[in-house]
């Protein structure tokens, strides 16, 4: 691997400096984490991707992934692992986020397997690479909603979050309809939580939506899709 081992040292360094025993232990607690915390809140965390990555700037593409994947895979606490995704979306890597880069992105979201990983994942990674490159990844994102991987499947489901006017909603049916009937809280919250945020958007397609669908969604998912509909 070409993964630039300084900077990791310097990322763990960083969190362990700017942990805190008491907040870490609740923030464990709270997400369910098998990984320990060091306790390091998003304004820390921004600040330190911010130092880190500009002391560090890495030299080419493999590099580049070769340490993401390092920080993900080696993570020992879970803030490696939002680093690593920190480094994924730096402003210095914007070239590579290109369809190339979707399997290291699925590998991230298979293996993370939990909310606050996967979530950040689609909607702020994978989502702004379908809109980029439809072509070559609208037809990835139908596969993955009828996956046999949960994670994939609210992937396909919730990355268009945020996508506001830029939201495909063919796209987004398409994405929804495998996964009405599926019985997992992760998913029957994905359904509902793309819905309302959509329903910023275009309140009347949602309230369609609901309506033609009402038998098959979940009482979750018709509640948080109604939220933002009046």
């Amino acid at each position: 691997m070409a993964a630039d081992q300084i900077l990791i040292e310097d990322v763990r360094r960083a969190l362990a400096e700017a942990g805190d025993a008491d907040k870490a232990a609740g923030m464990q607690r709270y997400l369910k984490s098998r990984l320990p915390c060091y306790g390091v809140l998003t304004p820390t965390l921004v600040r330190i991707w911010r130092e880190v990555f500009g002391a560090h700037p890495l030299p080419d593409r493999e590099t580049w992934h070769d340490t993401v994947l390092a920080l993900w895979d080696d993570a020992v606490y879970r803030e490696e692992r939002y680093a690593a995704m920190g480094l994924a979306g730096h402003r210095l890597y914007m070239p590579y986020q290109d369809p190339t880069t979707l399997p290291l992105y699925d590998h991230l979201v298979v293996t993370g397997a939990w909310w606050d990983l996967v979530d950040s994942l689609a909607t702020k990674r994978i989502g702004p690479l379908v809109r980029a490159f439809p072509g070559e990844l609208v037809p990835v994102m139908y596969k993955w909603a009828r996956d046999d991987d949960l994670w994939r499947r609210r992937t396909a489901v919730i990355h268009q979050v945020g996508a506001k006017r830029k939201t495909d909603a063919d796209l987004l049916a398409d994405c929804l309809e495998p996964n009405l009937d599926r019985p997992e809280f992760f998913l029957r919250k994905a359904i509902g939580w793309a819905l309302r945020d959509y329903a910023r958007t275009d309140p009347s397609w949602v309230s369609a939506y609901v309506d033609t669908h009402n038998e098959r969604l979940s009482p979750l998912s018709r509640r948080e899709a109604m939220k933002n509909i009046n």
